[in-house]
């Protein structure tokens, strides 16, 4: 199953605060064993939400809004794309992670991905050739 691991944003990381040294060393080795063990897919960190934008949709259109957006612990401040056997293989991996807001509280939260068999009959033979060939081009890319 693949899940993803969101790394919730502190008021330091939407101010723009970099991690220190130490917690880049401590990130890449934890990262080099999320990738020796065959678990990460993808993992980023996020610029503060005043560097973003949101789209809104209606019933009337859409509008953008631009950031910094309030309340800071719904904010995503990055994520990794894991592949896992289980949720809790997944909070097994989660609780080895450092700290990733130093000095405050901070939390991961984990969440399923979507597969195709979890969309029913509505996900058509069709479709799901769609989604292959889509998902084929995006590995080519990388």
């Amino acid at each position: 199953m693949r899940v993803m691991v969101i790394v919730k944003a502190s008021a330091d990381s939407e101010a723009g605060v970099m991690p220190h040294e130490d917690l880049l060393v401590k990130m890449g080795a934890y990262n080099e064993e999320l990738v020796k063990a065959g678990i990460m897919l993808a993992g980023e960190g996020l610029h503060p939400s005043s560097r973003g934008k949101r789209v809104r949709f209606t019933s009337g259109g859409h509008t953008v809004i631009d950031g910094p957006f309030s309340e800071t612990k719904e904010l995503v401040a990055g994520f990794w794309l894991w592949q896992v056997s289980s949720m809790e293989e997944a909070v097994e991996w989660a609780r080895r992670c450092p700290n990733p807001m130093p000095g405050t509280e901070a939390e991961l939260e984990i969440r399923p991905v979507f597969e195709n068999e979890d969309f029913g009959e509505a996900f058509t033979p069709e479709l799901q050739e769609l989604e292959d060939r889509l998902r084929a081009e995006v590995a080519a890319r990388q």
